[in-house]
Protein backbone atom coordinates (compact mmCIF):
# COMPACT_ATOMS: atom_id res chain seq x y z
CA UNK A 1 0.00 0.00 0.00
CA UNK A 2 2.72 2.04 1.05
CA UNK A 3 4.69 1.52 -2.16
CA UNK A 4 1.62 2.82 -4.18
CA UNK A 5 1.05 5.76 -2.43
CA UNK A 6 4.75 6.33 -3.15
CA UNK A 7 4.52 5.37 -6.96
CA UNK A 8 1.78 7.76 -7.66
CA UNK A 9 3.21 10.93 -5.86
CA UNK A 10 6.53 10.08 -7.66
CA UNK A 11 4.29 10.24 -10.89
CA UNK A 12 2.48 13.08 -9.72
CA UNK A 13 5.86 15.18 -9.19
CA UNK A 14 6.99 13.96 -12.57
CA UNK A 15 3.98 14.61 -14.57
CA UNK A 16 3.94 18.70 -12.94
CA UNK A 17 7.76 18.80 -13.59
CA UNK A 18 6.96 17.77 -17.50
CA UNK A 19 4.28 20.68 -17.65
CA UNK A 20 6.34 23.89 -16.19
CA UNK A 21 9.23 22.59 -18.20
CA UNK A 22 6.94 22.36 -21.66
CA UNK A 23 5.16 25.49 -20.73
CA UNK A 24 8.74 26.85 -20.21
CA UNK A 25 9.26 25.98 -24.09
CA UNK A 26 5.83 27.40 -25.36
CA UNK A 27 6.51 30.92 -23.32
CA UNK A 28 10.01 31.21 -24.90
CA UNK A 29 8.92 30.53 -28.21
CA UNK A 30 6.03 33.19 -28.19
CA UNK A 31 8.78 35.44 -26.62
CA UNK A 32 11.62 35.25 -29.76
CA UNK A 33 8.48 35.28 -32.03
CA UNK A 34 7.74 38.58 -30.72
CA UNK A 35 11.17 39.63 -30.82
CA UNK A 36 11.40 39.03 -34.48
CA UNK A 37 8.22 40.44 -35.09
CA UNK A 38 9.48 43.84 -33.74
CA UNK A 39 13.06 43.33 -35.47
CA UNK A 40 11.03 42.86 -39.08
CA UNK A 41 9.08 46.06 -38.12
CA UNK A 42 11.55 48.28 -37.12
CA UNK A 43 13.76 47.00 -40.35
CA UNK A 44 11.19 47.60 -42.36
CA UNK A 45 9.80 50.80 -41.07
CA UNK A 46 6.34 49.89 -40.75
CA UNK A 47 4.53 50.20 -37.42
CA UNK A 48 2.75 51.97 -35.15
CA UNK A 49 4.01 54.22 -31.31
CA UNK A 50 1.15 53.82 -29.51
CA UNK A 51 1.66 56.45 -26.60
CA UNK A 52 0.09 55.60 -22.87
CA UNK A 53 2.75 59.07 -20.69
CA UNK A 54 3.11 62.21 -21.39
CA UNK A 55 6.25 63.37 -19.78
CA UNK A 56 6.60 67.01 -20.41
CA UNK A 57 9.54 69.22 -18.81
CA UNK A 58 7.43 70.92 -16.96
CA UNK A 59 4.97 68.76 -14.53
CA UNK A 60 4.67 65.68 -13.79
CA UNK A 61 3.83 62.23 -16.41
CA UNK A 62 0.29 62.43 -17.61
CA UNK A 63 -1.49 58.90 -19.00
CA UNK A 64 -2.92 59.57 -21.73
CA UNK A 65 -6.48 58.67 -22.19
CA UNK A 66 -7.21 58.78 -25.65
CA UNK A 67 -5.63 57.27 -28.69
CA UNK A 68 -2.42 59.04 -29.70
CA UNK A 69 -0.23 57.62 -31.80
CA UNK A 70 3.07 58.08 -34.70
CA UNK A 71 2.66 55.86 -37.98
CA UNK A 72 5.75 55.36 -39.61
CA UNK A 73 6.08 53.60 -43.28
CA UNK A 74 8.94 53.68 -45.68
CA UNK A 75 7.26 56.70 -47.22
CA UNK A 76 5.22 58.22 -44.75
CA UNK A 77 5.47 59.79 -41.24
CA UNK A 78 2.36 60.65 -39.16
CA UNK A 79 1.89 62.39 -36.35
CA UNK A 80 -0.93 62.80 -34.02
CA UNK A 81 0.57 63.52 -30.23
CA UNK A 82 -0.62 65.95 -27.71
CA UNK A 83 1.47 68.69 -25.94
CA UNK A 84 1.96 69.80 -22.69
CA UNK A 85 4.60 72.29 -21.99
CA UNK A 86 5.86 75.66 -22.65
CA UNK A 87 5.17 76.92 -26.66
CA UNK A 88 7.41 79.96 -27.91
CA UNK A 89 4.85 80.80 -30.77
CA UNK A 90 1.20 79.56 -30.46
CA UNK A 91 -0.87 78.14 -33.02
CA UNK A 92 -2.85 80.89 -35.13
CA UNK A 93 -5.63 78.11 -34.86
CA UNK A 94 -6.54 76.39 -31.30
CA UNK A 95 -7.15 73.42 -33.22
CA UNK A 96 -3.42 73.12 -34.53
CA UNK A 97 -2.27 72.37 -30.73
CA UNK A 98 -0.33 69.47 -30.04
CA UNK A 99 1.79 67.63 -32.24
CA UNK A 100 0.11 67.28 -35.77
CA UNK A 101 1.43 66.39 -38.66
CA UNK A 102 2.16 64.06 -42.02
CA UNK A 103 5.73 63.79 -44.01
CA UNK A 104 6.86 62.15 -47.03
CA UNK A 105 10.16 63.78 -46.73
CA UNK A 106 12.01 62.53 -43.79
CA UNK A 107 15.29 60.74 -42.94
CA UNK A 108 15.20 57.68 -41.18
CA UNK A 109 18.09 56.10 -39.36
CA UNK A 110 18.38 53.14 -37.09
CA UNK A 111 20.93 51.68 -34.71
CA UNK A 112 20.81 48.46 -33.12
CA UNK A 113 22.04 48.27 -29.63
CA UNK A 114 23.67 44.96 -27.72
CA UNK A 115 21.01 44.49 -25.59
CA UNK A 116 18.81 43.69 -28.35
CA UNK A 117 17.00 47.26 -28.38
CA UNK A 118 17.06 49.90 -31.10
CA UNK A 119 17.53 53.73 -31.72
CA UNK A 120 15.65 55.36 -34.23
CA UNK A 121 16.13 59.09 -35.43
CA UNK A 122 13.29 60.80 -37.77
CA UNK A 123 14.50 63.69 -38.98
CA UNK A 124 11.28 65.63 -40.79
CA UNK A 125 12.17 67.90 -43.61
CA UNK A 126 9.95 70.66 -44.98
CA UNK A 127 7.36 69.79 -48.20
CA UNK A 128 7.23 71.51 -50.91
CA UNK A 129 4.22 73.42 -49.52
CA UNK A 130 6.35 73.93 -46.27
CA UNK A 131 2.96 72.58 -44.04
CA UNK A 132 5.50 70.81 -41.62
CA UNK A 133 5.16 72.67 -38.25
CA UNK A 134 8.58 72.91 -36.03
CA UNK A 135 9.19 69.62 -35.34
CA UNK A 136 13.03 68.96 -36.06
CA UNK A 137 13.65 65.54 -34.92
CA UNK A 138 11.92 62.60 -33.33
CA UNK A 139 13.88 59.65 -31.31
CA UNK A 140 12.37 56.61 -30.25
CA UNK A 141 14.20 54.22 -28.36
CA UNK A 142 12.29 50.40 -28.77
CA UNK A 143 13.19 47.96 -26.80
CA UNK A 144 13.08 44.38 -27.89
CA UNK A 145 9.68 43.59 -26.09
CA UNK A 146 8.54 45.99 -27.93
CA UNK A 147 8.34 48.89 -24.95
CA UNK A 148 9.38 52.08 -26.60
CA UNK A 149 9.88 56.31 -26.00
CA UNK A 150 9.43 58.71 -28.19
CA UNK A 151 11.38 61.96 -27.25
CA UNK A 152 10.03 64.89 -29.92
CA UNK A 153 12.23 68.40 -30.47
CA UNK A 154 10.90 71.43 -31.80
CA UNK A 155 11.82 75.09 -32.89
CA UNK A 156 8.91 76.69 -31.03
CA UNK A 157 8.34 74.03 -28.19
CA UNK A 158 10.09 72.68 -25.62
CA UNK A 159 11.03 68.95 -26.21
CA UNK A 160 8.50 66.21 -24.69
CA UNK A 161 8.72 62.74 -24.51
CA UNK A 162 6.17 59.91 -24.48
CA UNK A 163 6.45 55.98 -23.31
CA UNK A 164 4.51 53.40 -24.75
CA UNK A 165 4.81 50.90 -26.98
CA UNK A 166 4.89 49.77 -30.59
CA UNK A 167 2.56 47.62 -32.59
CA UNK A 168 2.06 46.27 -36.42
CA UNK A 169 0.06 48.35 -38.40
CA UNK A 170 -3.41 46.15 -39.47
CA UNK A 171 -3.91 46.09 -42.93
CA UNK A 172 -7.96 47.27 -43.47
CA UNK A 173 -9.86 45.06 -46.08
Amino acid sequence: MKTSIRYYFLCAILLAGLNIVYAQNIKQDKKAAKIEAIKTMVNNANYIFRANYVNPQRGGNKALTSDYDLKVTKDTITAFLPYYGRAYVAPINPSEGGIKFSSTNFIYTTKNNKAGSWDILIKPKLNSNNDLKDVQQLRLNISSGGYASLSVISTNREPISFNGYIEEIKVKN
